[in-house]
């Protein structure tokens, strides 16, 4: 596993080696001890999510939850490939409410490690895209918030054009200039 860094500090995309032979193939996931070699980043991981997105041009997101439920997350696309963003929240970090997006294809086996106090989201780019997250807090309904995917203020193109989002992603208002964002 390579861990390189992305303009947000703290946020890496993970390159990995994928093994194949005449059975298949082999990858690794993750690795705490790689992790923590190449990044400094050591907390453990707290919960596993799978989602299953169906249709090409979904998105989902931008979530984040607030402190004390504070999260990092490393997401990896299972299958399919998806347009992936972070957006960094954290009160004076130089890339304040800027973001960083990367492809995610099952195929390549890439992932992207997500600080806390950043928000999150994608877009699929295929029909029937599978994603793995593997966060270090557990979900906290009541510390959860969410950024309009489509906020002019974060300057994100989507790929394509939008084609679902759920409800609760659909009613996250854009920023305001009340938000000074999280404590680094």
């Amino acid at each position: 596993m390579k861990f390189v860094p992305t303009p947000i500090a703290g946020a890496f995309v993970v390159e990995t080696d994928i093994h194949s032979d005449e059975r298949g193939s082999f990858m690794r996931l993750y690795c705490a001890g790689e992790q923590k070699a190449q990044t400094g980043f050591d907390k453990p991981v707290a919960q596993a999510n799978r989602s299953v997105t169906t249709q090409k041009g979904s998105v989902r997101g931008l979530h984040y939850q607030r402190a004390p439920a504070l999260e990092s997350k490393m997401v990896r696309c299972t299958r399919g490939r998806v347009f992936d963003v972070a957006v960094d929240l954290r009160a004076g970090s130089k890339t304040f409410l800027k973001h960083f997006s990367v492809e995610l294809d099952a195929a390549k086996g890439n992932a992207l490690l997500i600080p806390e106090g950043c928000a999150h989201g994608f877009q699929t780019l295929e029909d029937d895209c599978e994603m793995i997250y593997l966060h270090t807090a557990p979900y906290a309904k009541e510390h959860e918030g969410g950024l309009a995917h489509d906020d002019p203020a974060l300057g994100i193109v989507w790929p394509l054009p939008v084609t679902m989002i759920s409800a609760r992603d659909r009613a996250f208002p854009p920023l305001d200039g009340s938000f000074k964002g999280f404590p680094a």
